[in-house]
């Protein structure tokens, strides 16, 4: 038999979807950012010195690096799905991770080398969103693509707003403002694709439960009503940080989430089956996000913005991206959803540190619940690579190739 070929070979299994690459670096650096600038609070661990200072650092990496990680697994593996349209090449993909790479490399330099090094994140953080933008055109531009075309105006709003972020760093300017914007992309990006997702899941699980009853459905006008008040509240940050006028349509923004919710209300399923449970809970975290932005912008609550922004960011896009890894990460490689408790475990190791980081951030022992929140951050994604990263690496016994979906008889 054949040795296997090197990782960076283009025969090898990693390059074989786009998800696989991209889903083992999201799995990787959510655990190593988050201890590294845990040690760094707590024992005085040396940050990269970049522009800004390490605070831009911290949401730069966990915005634009982690979960534009998972982001690029999840489009190149959906919408190539969704319109039954080829996916990336594996020298495509090397050259997506390759950017990826070079943006965190550029950035953590940059304190160093200083301008050039930015240059460098900047062009390849850039870069990124609109190498997948154009990997993703034929699919986009299929009959079955314009259904899913929210997925390319995001690809590119991230873009200018990566752009935006280092133009402002490039001249010495705050550039936190659209660290602040890319998360509110964030947010319509995973709305947009939960309901995607939900509407699989639920079904499945209404099918199981409740034969003959009727099904859910992520209706248009509700989620339309939510993605104007999120890009809304975004736009208002940006402009007007901590004005009343951001506060109130942040409030708006968790109430549309909510009302959202109430399509989900169909009874004992929900509670019933761990995925629905999760992806409800990601979006009540969003709702509480938002609640928080507002209570804080308004002056009505100290320390709710930095409680809403850490629910926004630990509880809806690292839960929503926890999901969509455990999920596709072991069905796009041909093998049967896990059956034991440990996608259930993680869930709730994330919940945890998301409640702990609202209570640190509310001023309730600050020290101790800092403490919670990155060890149950950790351990949730530890759990995950363990159980998730050997089929990313590893070929598929399947059978069949690339980004195909579980087989009935599949392990």
């Amino acid at each position: 038999m054949p040795p296997s070929p090197s990782f960076l070979h283009h025969r090898h299994p990693l390059w074989s979807c786009g998800m696989r690459p991209f889903f083992l670096l999201a799995m990787l650096a959510a655990p190593l950012l988050l201890a590294w600038w845990s040690l760094a609070l707590a024992a005085h661990w040396p940050l990269p010195p970049i522009a800004g200072g390490a605070l831009v650092w911290h949401a730069h990496e966990l915005i634009l690096g982690f979960a534009m990680a998972a982001v690029a697994g999840f489009v190149l593996t959906a919408l190539p799905e969704f319109t039954a349209t080829a996916g990336a090449r594996p020298q495509a993909l090397q050259a997506l991770v390759l950017l990826w790479l070079g943006a965190r490399l550029g950035l953590v330099l940059s304190g160093w080398w200083g301008a050039p090094a930015l240059w460098l994140a900047a062009c390849a953080q850039v870069g990124l969103p609109l190498g997948l933008l154009a990997q993703l055109w034929p699919a986009l531009r299929s009959p079955a693509g314009r259904a899913h075309q929210a997925f390319g105006w995001l690809l590119l709003a991230l873009a200018g707003s990566s752009a935006g972020f280092y133009a402002d760093a490039l001249r010495g300017a705050p550039s936190l403002r659209w660290l602040h914007a890319s998360l509110g992309l964030l947010m319509l990006l995973t709305v947009v694709a939960a309901s995607r997702i939900s509407m699989q899941i639920l079904n499945r699980a209404i099918e199981q439960l409740r034969p003959g009853a009727p099904p859910y459905i992520a209706r248009p006008p509700r989620r339309h009503l939510a993605a104007l008040c999120i890009g809304l509240a975004t736009v208002a940050e940006f402009f007007a940080p901590a004005s009343h006028l951001a506060g109130w349509l942040a409030l708006a923004a968790s109430a549309a989430v909510l009302h959202l919710l109430t399509d989900w209300h169909v009874g004992a399923p929900l509670w019933r089956r761990r995925f629905t449970l999760l992806l409800y809970s990601m979006y009540l975290c969003m709702a509480l996000g938002y609640a928080g932005l507002g209570l804080g912008a308004l002056g009505l609550l100290d320390g709710a913005l930095a409680a809403g922004r850490h629910l926004l960011t630990m509880g809806s896009v690292g839960l929503g991206i926890f999901i969509v890894i455990g999920i596709a990460g072991r069905a796009h490689v041909g093998r049967r959803p896990d059956p034991g408790p440990w996608l259930g475990l993680g869930g709730a190791l994330l919940l945890l540190a998301t409640a702990a980081r609202v209570a640190a951030a509310l001023g309730a022992a600050p020290t101790l619940w800092l403490a919670v929140a990155s060890l149950g951050w950790c351990a949730a994604f530890a759990l995950l690579l363990w159980r998730i990263a050997p089929g990313l690496w590893q070929a598929r016994s399947d059978g069949q190739q690339g980004c195909a979906g579980v087989l009935p008889t599949a392990p």
